[in-house]
């Protein structure tokens, strides 16, 4: 089972190698099929399937910490859901059990800009076909498919008050992950410092001040997605 194990010598994953260009090309043909299918999607018989990959996200997750347990791989400084698509993919799966528009209003921002961001410049060691090149990959696309389906099929708009309400979920996440970092001895969402290989971050300055440089291109990314997805037809909310 070497595909469940922990050593990756023989699935070590490179940057823009075949198998990732596979993954990036599987996730735009998706992404453009659900935009076409958009019509056909808004059957209400479609319920069934989005409760089916709420449980089967939350079978993916516990599987991905029993291989960190199995593999003495699980410690408190890296292995809680506290990066920022590990936090949308717990409120992906709520999501698709309630449908709450709060919700769908963090997704949509932190699946185009923070998902999407990973599945192009992944920070992976595992290649196909080990477990993790499948949980990392499946559960990155899944949270940027979400509020898609959602804008397309079921008519979810953000307005600019969406902008606020992430604003101010992300100013209250930091400072509580900042803390856990420094009680677990952490980096959960880089507060700490930067991440040992080549990131967007190197272009933002030095710690902390990338954190700052971050916020404001958070601020200009989100507000970029809700001019594109918002309700055109009506007034600018």
């Amino acid at each position: 089972m070497e595909w469940f194990g922990d050593q990756y010598a023989k699935f070590d994953f490179e940057m823009f190698s075949s198998s990732h260009f596979i993954i990036m090309g599987i996730f735009l043909g998706f992404t453009a099929g659900l935009y076409y299918m958009r019509g056909r999607l808004k059957d209400e018989k479609w319920r069934h399937a989005e409760i089916g990959l709420a449980i089967s996200l939350i079978i993916l997750e516990l599987i991905n910490h029993l291989w960190m347990y199995a593999n003495g791989n699980w410690k408190a400084s890296h292995s809680l859901p506290l990066e920022l698509c590990n936090i949308s993919l717990l409120l992906t799966i709520i999501f698709l059990f309630s449908r709450k528009k709060l919700l769908y209003e963090i997704l949509l921002f932190t699946g185009l800009l923070g998902a999407t961001q990973a599945i192009f410049t992944p920070s992976l060691n595992y290649d196909f076909p080990h477990f993790r090149f499948f949980h990392f990959f499946i559960t990155h696309m899944v949270i940027v498919w979400v509020p898609l389906y959602f804008t397309w099929a079921k008519g979810y708009r953000p307005t600019f008050w969406s902008c606020v309400k992430l604003f101010v979920f992300m100013n209250v996440l930091a400072p509580t992950v900042f803390l856990i970092n420094h009680l677990v001895d952490g980096n959960y969402m880089y507060l700490n410092h930067k991440p040992k290989h080549a990131s967007l971050l190197d272009v933002l300055g030095p710690y902390p001040y990338y954190i700052l440089s971050l916020e404001v291109l958070t601020i200009i990314l989100t507000l970029s997605v809700w001019l594109v997805f918002r309700d055109k037809k009506g007034k600018i909310r």
